[in-house]
């Protein structure tokens, strides 16, 4: 015989009642935002150089933007970072490790195995 679920109250319910607050108020700010009308761009501007001079701050765009020099260098550290943080953990290490013993397939570890066993069984008899 099968019995319905109950539910549990304690310390796990407090998290769960968070999420759903956290998602009713972004609902809310989702449904009640306002933007205004999309304007476009006239048909002789030159919107890749604009985005240029904006991202370094020059001033010399058609287009007027904020200066996203910061942001772009923000991203360049954060960007390099990760690449940094990949190298450091694709590198193979030097040296009888976990990782080394695994990479050759289990080799070096079954031939160590074996002399041991090979050891053993010669100091028996």
């Amino acid at each position: 015989m099968t019995t319905r679920p109950r539910l549990k109250l304690g310390s796990h319910l407090v998290p769960g009642l968070a999420a759903v607050a956290l998602f009713v108020v972004m609902v809310a700010a989702f449904v009640t935002a306002s933007f205004p009308e999309p304007q476009g761009f006239g048909g002789d501007v030159n919107i890749t150089a604009s985005i240029g001079y904006a991202m370094f701050n020059l001033g010399f765009g058609e287009v007027a933007s904020e200066s996203f020099l910061v942001a772009f260098e923000i991203i360049d550290i954060v960007l390099v970072a990760a690449l940094v943080g990949a190298v450091m953990l694709a590198r193979r290490e030097t040296g009888d490790s976990a990782r080394q013993v695994l990479a050759d397939g289990g080799q070096r570890l079954k031939q160590t195995l074996t002399e041991t066993r090979d050891d053993e069984t010669e100091g028996e008899n």
